[in-house]
């Protein structure tokens, strides 16, 4: 499953998106690990060995502005699927099936996993996944094979009532493709699909990402009612409507009961609904690896990314990001008692296009692949990495990012498909039709679907002006969009920036899960989008894929994407990341590192810092030496 986030700059470690081909400047090269620290390929800086004898504190954790959590049902709907709802928030209390990231290496974790492997058969349409006897939740219940089939009813419930109710949701795919799911034992469930899948993909993008809830204390449809029998549909959507009803309480997340029974390492002590602060109390009965004591983790929100970097020169928080436009001052931080880490987050940096958006004919405009290309051609990636990243960062043209390492990269995606150059972006639009007004607004003078025509259904006149709604809440996606504006009037488009913020957006500007609002945005930049371990981008760029931001629709795309998920062949996927990027469903962009500062009073597990870069916070190895 794939999670949105919004583009963060930093100069010791910020969150954006990655396609990178390498991080470049500062970050660039391979590294090696040494005696004193862990460094990895393409990162920035270096992190310390754990030392020191641990001490329990209050560590204080930068939130992105404008990104706080505000969802804490782990069912994550189309408009709450973000990185700071899942990975930094619902985490912390509610484990998913499998924990896919170790420090900065896409890969499962099998000691922070509920489950083991899944064992497949039958043609890779049966999987039986046995749960790890370790973990219990804070009642000292087991988690059990019956909480992992809990939550796979309520999904189930929760489609049945809109499509949009689960991120995870492809119509025709998991869970519409279960014929049956049986526990066998308190240990053991065996899932039966229609069809086979690529064991992999479905291990690592759909069943890894499924959170098991609590059926004990969870399976009711009121406060005070009795436990029913989820299995039931009529339950089972009684059930959901209970705990989205509870989940929209937002000023009742660290008080309502029903919240406080957790598997995770934390269980939530406050929480303010208006500025999104948290406090999270360590879970005694946890029994996951951690630090022993383990500290209470805060999450402290901020308005801007310069009042938050204030707070790291300032001292007065513990763990935060620097943005990208203060790289410069890196040296200055660590100065000022604090270790630098930065990494490309494995995932994407882009623009949306809105292929549904019917204002000035865009729908049609942007479905023809020469505008896409042009639209490339006026991108300045390296430039961008030079004059906004502070050279922390890496050119990316596709779905699958150089570092952290993968071995899916496809070749053109090393390189630059559609370098940077107007006069190319103006010849690809007179070649097609567009009468040219560089400064002004070209204007479709031959329409028509010919080879040398504007495109079909724009008609005659149509002028190249549609609107570009961008994340102002992260400096590098207004430079970044504010640049490409300007050079698209180069050549005679016309592009309207409008600001706004990531979790407005993510809620409002999203074609499935807001139809509405189809034509009020042509493009839209709220950040990018996190990979899967197995990188297929299966629910974004597939025609009806639940991570649909614009409705990006190919058959070719369709076919390519089918068969990285239901092929075992890792060749299929890069296959499908060639297509893609070759095609530019949307506007890659370049990725900065992204780069966390901490105080050197704080230690833990080097792969904990790490995971940083990957959206993914794990305070219960953190801990004070002093």
């Amino acid at each position: 499953m794939r999670f949105a986030r919004p583009a963060m700059k930093a100069a010791a470690l910020t969150v954006v998106g990655v396609t990178a081909i390498a991080a470049c400047g500062g970050s660039s090269g391979s590294k090696g690990s040494t005696s004193t620290g862990t460094t990895v390929p393409g990162g920035l800086g270096s992190i310390p060995a754990a030392s020191g004898k641990a001490h329990a504190a209050t560590i204080t954790w930068a939130m992105s502005p404008g990104a706080v959590p505000n969802y804490i049902l782990p069912i994550d709907t189309s408009g709450s699927n973000s990185v700071y709802n899942a990975f930094t928030f619902q985490f912390e209390m509610y484990r998913p099936l499998y924990w896919t990231v170790n420090g900065v290496e896409p890969e499962v974790v099998p000691s922070m996993s509920l489950a083991k492997n899944p064992v497949w058969s039958n043609n890779d349409k049966t999987a039986t996944i046995t749960m790890n006897s370790n973990y219990k939740w804070s009642d000292g219940t087991p988690v059990t094979a019956q909480d992992l089939l809990f939550t796979i009813d309520e999904i189930k419930a929760a489609l049945k009532e809109s499509p949009s109710n689960w991120s995870g949701y492809v119509p025709g795919f998991f869970p519409s493709d279960l014929v049956s799911a049986t526990t066998n034992g308190t240990s053991t469930l065996v899932l039966n699909l229609t069809k086979p899948v690529n064991p992999t993909w479905f291990q690592e993008d759909i069943i890894g990402s499924v959170v098991p809830m609590p059926a004990q204390a969870w399976a009711k449809s009121s406060t005070s009612g009795k436990t029913l029998d989820f299995t039931n549909a009529a339950n089972a959507k009684k059930i959901y409507d209970f705990l989205a009803a509870q989940n929209k309480s937002v000023t009742t997340y660290a008080s309502n009961p029903l919240w406080g029974t957790v598997d995770g390492p934390y269980k939530l002590t406050a929480f303010n609904a208006t500025t999104g602060a948290f406090t999270m109390a360590p879970n005694t009965s946890y029994d996951g690896p951690h630090v022993t004591p383990m500290s209470t983790f805060q999450g402290v929100p901020f308005t801007s990314e310069a009042a938050e970097f204030n707070a790291v020169k300032a001292g007065s928080i513990d763990v935060g990001f620097i943005p990208q436009t203060d790289v410069a001052q890196i040296p200055q931080v660590k100065n000022s008692g604090y270790n630098v880490f930065g990494e490309p987050d494995f995932g994407m940096e882009f623009v949306n296009y809105n292929f549904k958006d019917k204002t000035g004919n865009f729908n049609s405009i942007i479905s023809q692949l020469y505008f896409r290309q042009a639209m490339a051609h006026l991108e300045d990636q390296s430039g961008y990495v030079k004059a906004f990243f502070g050279g922390a960062g890496g050119e990316a043209y596709g779905t699958i990012p150089a570092f952290p390492r993968s071995p899916f990269l496809p070749s053109n995606a090393a390189s630059n498909p559609y370098p940077f150059s107007v006069a190319t972006a103006v010849s690809l639009l007179k070649a097609h039709g567009w009468k040219i007004n560089a400064g002004g607004t070209d204007t479709c003078a031959s329409a028509g679907s010919g080879p040398s025509q504007c495109g079909a259904g724009i008609p005659a006149g149509t002028p190249l002006s549609f609107n570009l709604i961008y994340n102002s809440g992260t400096s590098i996606i207004t430079e970044q969009d504010t640049d490409l504006a300007s050079k698209a009037k180069q050549a005679g488009i016309h592009i309207t920036l409008q600001s706004s913020n990531f979790n407005y957006m993510i809620s409002n500007y999203i074609d499935p899960a807001v139809p509405a609002n189809e034509n009020k945005w042509a493009m839209m930049d709220f950040g990018g989008e996190t990979d899967s371990t197995y990188p297929t981008s299966f629910g974004l760029f597939n025609t009806g894929g639940s991570g649909q931001v614009g409705d990006y629709s190919n058959p070719t795309a369709d076919q390519l994407i089918q068969a990285s998920i239901s092929s075992p062949d890792p060749a299929a996927v890069k296959a499908e990341a060639a297509f893609l990027t070759a095609n530019q469903p949307v506007l890659f962009q370049p990725n900065p590192d992204i780069i966390w500062a901490w105080k050197n009073a704080i230690a833990g597990a080097p792969t904990s810092f790490e995971s940083l870069t990957q959206y993914y916070a794990n305070p219960e190895f953190w801990y004070s030496k002093k």
